[in-house]
């Protein structure tokens, strides 16, 4: 399939994106988000293509500061991409990573938990997707409720607040610990 290296040592997948790849080397990023899709289309069971579309996509929207690709099929992108490859926990964070810019907190959050989960199950702290992604928890729901006082948004508080600390190399626990002392 897609991940059988080839005679020259390079993947199909990469293969597949080295023209896309040039195009955005290049300056290109309209091309190479077109180059993508219709590679896509022709290769579905092909991950990678699925997710580095999303991901250029999703550039290509910022550049452009408006909603070139639509953000529903961004994020069928980045859905395929992880339905494809369950292990790929880069996918997971770049999929809530684009939730979260898309407004969308609880998905954001569920999918940040998934993520943390896994790293959990590898024997592995918190890192930086985890930190950054509580500040921008936080950014997100002062922007939705600037009091935080929504009994909605208080979960996703303390999610992010956990994160942090964690980031910070500390245990919830340790953490108030060390902010109740004098």
């Amino acid at each position: 399939c897609c991940w059988q290296v080839t005679s020259r040592g390079i993947t199909m997948s990469e293969e597949l994106m080295k023209t896309a790849i040039e195009m955005f080397r290049e300056g290109n990023l309209e091309g190479a988000v077109a180059d993508l899709e219709e590679k896509a289309k022709s290769h579905p069971d092909v991950a990678e293509l699925h997710h580095t579309y999303a991901e250029f996509a999703n550039m290509l929207n910022m550049e452009a500061q408006e909603d070139i690709i639509p953000g529903g099929k961004i994020m069928m992108s980045y859905k395929k991409a992880m339905e494809l490859d369950e292990e790929k926990d880069e996918y997971i964070a770049d999929f809530a990573g684009f939730a979260l810019e898309c407004r969308r907190v609880p998905i954001a959050v569920k999918e940040f938990q998934r993520y943390a989960t896994r790293l959990e199950l590898a024997d592995i702290p918190v890192d930086d997707v985890l930190y950054m992604a509580a500040r921008n928890i936080v950014d997100a729901i002062e922007i939705m409720d600037p009091d935080k006082s929504n009994p909605m948004v208080q979960p996703w508080l303390q999610q992010a607040l956990k994160w942090s600390v964690g980031g910070l190399g500390y245990a919830p626990a340790d953490a108030a610990e060390l902010l109740s002392k004098e």
